[in-house]
């Protein structure tokens, strides 16, 4: 069982930078599709950015490209990927979320079904 945890949210002006965390503990492959999610009270949740751990091949909302980056930390590359979100706007504000998959795909990418979510960060930017 893989369990995750996310970090690093929290509360920060417009053109600020973010850097989210997601850890897994327990049988964790040494490849996976991780994926950030978000979601707010008025959009459902979607996702903003997937990585294949194994071949570090990524994929963003087009919302997002360019000022947001997935990576796996090198510090811990089998169980954390990052999220680093830069130059934020008022709409990025919601609770984001880590997921993962583990097994075999033909595409890690959003619509890939993920099995496995962390509870949640808040991330709210202000004007």
């Amino acid at each position: 069982q893989v369990r995750l945890m996310e970090s690093g949210g929290g509360s920060v002006q417009a053109g600020g930078s973010l850097r989210l965390s997601c850890v897994a503990s327990g049988f964790v492959d040494a490849r996976r599709c991780v994926a950030w999610f978000r979601q707010t009270q008025e959009k459902e949740r979607e996702a903003i950015a997937t990585i294949d751990t194994g071949l570090d091949y990524t994929e963003y909302h087009s919302a997002i490209e360019g000022r947001f980056t997935i990576a796996r930390d090198n510090a811990n590359p089998k169980t954390t990927v990052y999220l680093q979100m830069n130059s934020l706007k008022t709409d990025d504000t919601a609770t984001y979320y880590c997921a993962s998959y583990q097994g075999t795909w033909l595409r890690c990418g959003p619509s890939l079904t993920f099995d496995t979510w962390g509870p949640g960060t808040q991330v709210t930017v202000s004007s």
